[in-house]
């Protein structure tokens, strides 16, 4: 399998710049590396991101991430394996993720409300920054048509 053409964010060396500015300033929003990896992954899982799935699970181990949990993200309602913290997070990256899916509020009062129970401002605006890079990243692949386990170097 073979990408339709490089990565615009490779093609318009400026994009890069401002996508490495934004996961900067993520990294400084308070938010455990492994948190935004999970949500990077979450996201990437619901917009069916293949690329971005096999890139967010090697960070995701990267990070210090377990099978366990790497194994049961998609279900992780279901599962005993996330706190009250992180669950909020994946549940603000489900709702802003499929902002398509929800007539009139896309992100309900209750999900905002535990986040912002669970995060500070600064953190709510890292978690967001990575949702909305991911989506983007996700966007961009699906059009491109980049094979999971592709090097853009």
């Amino acid at each position: 399998m073979q990408a339709r053409m490089k990565n615009p964010a490779m093609v318009l060396p400026d994009a890069m710049k401002g996508i490495q500015n934004l996961y900067k300033a993520m990294h400084q929003g308070g938010v455990p590396q492994q948190l935004l990896e999970l949500v990077h992954l979450r996201a990437s899982q619901i917009n069916g991101c293949s690329a971005c799935v096999y890139a967010g699970v090697q960070g995701a181990r990267k990070a210090g991430e377990t099978d366990d949990r790497l194994a049961t993200l998609a279900a992780w309602r279901e599962t005993p394996f996330f706190t009250d913290a992180e669950r909020a997070a994946l549940a603000l990256t489900e709702a802003t993720t499929r902002l398509a899916d929800r007539s009139g509020d896309a992100v309900p009062d209750d999900i905002w409300d535990a986040a912002a129970d669970n995060f500070d401002e600064r953190q709510i605006s890292a978690i967001i920054l990575m949702v909305a890079v991911t989506n983007l990243f996700n966007r961009i692949n699906a059009t491109i048509k980049e094979p999971a386990g592709a090097s853009w170097t």
